[in-house]
């Protein structure tokens, strides 16, 4: 076994692994995992820059997750930065903090890493599974982008489009400097329709059509599978492996584009950081089923986190 962490900060959140990987066998045992909303995109599609308060935020959770790391002894770990911090002008600041604090650079992967390392993270268990055909499309809906991922037991083909949730809210449902509450028909369809051009551009390099098992990952589809189990709380259990029918996503998707914030607030299981963007991420993921004609979506809890983990061990 070795003793690894890896940190995967995206534009919505960051989050931690500290596991011990035995390559031989294909096992990752978890030590700590854990998640924190740091909306380190924060105006990122409109500025172009890592707004002062998004790096503070996210500075104090590497600190964090650097005192978790010591404590485990991790003898690894790889940092990986994504959508925010690949699009942002100043990101040398947000390089130069993370090295400050837990002494590696944070890697800023394009999005085709991102797309192989979410699909080992997805798929490396499911190996030898008899009932999920292949081949297998992933797909990571994340703050500020969608990885879509073809494969078998490797990548075929990968795209990543820009029609993350919170990318998605923040362009179409924030008015005045709030989000819509509830969002209008217009705004939703607009959304709708940024996600159906993004998805002509992703079927240029990526057959999804061809793809038999729908695999959904990140907190969007995470989210979405605890509503359809009416979970008292997150529970990662019962949503790792579950299965959500597209008629159960189409109509929790309705629910969450005609509630309020308050009401949103109230689903046991929701993050209070994706009250305001879950909308938009369920939008994203009800209009991929529709496109490839899923009657399903498999729900993994293991995503880009665990194939970072893995190409450290």
């Amino acid at each position: 076994m070795t003793r690894v962490a890896a940190i995967d900060c995206g534009t919505n959140s960051i989050r931690l692994l500290v596991a011990d990987a035995d390559p031989a066998t294909g096992e990752l045992v978890d030590l700590d995992r854990r998640m924190t909303i740091v909306r380190l995109g924060q105006g990122v599609d409109r500025t172009g820059r890592l707004a002062p308060e998004a790096l503070e935020r996210t500075f104090a959770a590497c600190r964090e997750y650097a005192a978790i790391i010591k404590e485990h002894g991790a003898e690894r770990l790889r940092f990986v930065a994504t959508s925010a911090s690949r699009d942002a002008e100043n990101r040398d600041d947000f390089v130069r903090g993370v090295l400050d604090i837990l002494g590696v650079e944070p890697e800023v992967i394009t999005g085709d890493q991102e797309a192989e390392f979410s699909f080992t993270g997805a798929t490396r268990e499911l190996t030898g599974r008899t009932d999920l055909a292949r081949p297998y499309l992933v797909v990571d809906i994340g703050g500020g982008s969608t990885e879509f991922v073809v494969g078998d037991d490797h990548v075929r083909a990968a795209r990543s489009v820009d029609i993350g949730c919170v990318r998605m809210t923040e362009r179409h449902l924030v008015h005045g400097g709030e989000v819509s509450d509830p969002p209008t028909e217009e705004q939703i369809a607009a959304i709708r329709a940024d996600v159906e051009a993004a998805l002509d551009l992703a079927e240029q390099t990526v057959p999804l059509r061809e793809a038999r098992t729908l695999v959904g990952l990140a907190g969007s589809v995470t989210t979405v599978s605890a509503i359809a189990q009416d979970l008292p709380d997150y529970d990662s259990a019962r949503i790792h492996h579950s299965r959500v029918s597209r008629a159960r996503v189409r109509e929790i998707t309705e629910h969450l584009l005609h509630s309020t914030h308050a009401e949103r607030a109230t689903i046991p299981s929701m993050h209070p950081g994706r009250v305001d963007v879950i909308g938009a991420g369920s939008l994203v993921l009800l209009a991929i089923m529709d496109r490839i004609g899923a009657e399903e979506v498999v729900v993994s809890e293991h995503d880009i986190l665990d194939g970072i983990a893995w190409s450290v061990a």
